[in-house]
């Protein structure tokens, strides 16, 4: 176990990286280690490269959002519950979208769907549940739809970040395009 000094200075890190990163995705080691009040050799001495912290980052970041993601009504119908919780997510994607960025810079896809894996997992039941109810369609497999809502949300955040959307509009796009994705096929 690391002393409890160590585990201070880690998490210092890792909030100064998801400040940092969430406000420029090319911040710098050197940037980072300022705002956590250490020096560069500490950040590396817990992080042995730069795409390990923006991991960790990512990683600590996702799991500061669960408290809220967990707060989300997903009762009742089940398009009115998915909306709900575009909103809530996209509230959590549009303050780190910069942290996403970087993240895609350095790691591979699938380590970044990885660390979605909690997340999408609640997608995954409220997908399930309205396939159940007839909500959805269900000649699509649930993990296509999960990976559909997944690259939307992301989409989003690149288009916003291009000045081609408006942070403001992003939920109702975002609800919109997938809950037309997800609707079951007549006839």
């Amino acid at each position: 176990m690391k002393r409890a000094d160590a585990q201070r200075s880690i998490a210092a890190i890792l909030q100064a990286a998801v400040d940092a990163l969430s406000r420029d995705p090319d911040a710098s080691v050197s940037e980072i280690a300022k705002v956590a009040g250490v020096g560069r050799v500490t950040v590396y001495g817990h992080f042995p490269n730069r795409a390990d912290l923006v991991d960790a980052a990512l990683a600590h970041a996702i799991e500061q959002a669960h408290p809220g993601l967990d707060d989300v009504d997903l009762t009742g119908d089940p398009g009115a519950a998915l909306t709900r919780l575009i909103e809530s997510s996209w509230q959590l994607v549009d303050r780190s979208r910069s942290l996403l960025i970087a993240a895609q810079n350095v790691l591979p896809p699938s380590r970044i769907l990885d660390l979605h894996a909690a997340p999408a997992e609640r997608v995954r039941k409220l997908v399930e549940r309205g396939r159940d109810e007839g909500a959805f369609r269900t000649d699509l497999p649930t993990e296509w739809l999960v990976g559909v809502l997944h690259s939307v949300m992301h989409h989003a955040a690149d288009e916003l970040n291009a000045g081609r959307l408006e942070s403001g509009q992003a939920a109702g796009y975002i609800a919109v395009t997938v809950l037309a994705a997800f609707s079951p096929i007549s006839g």
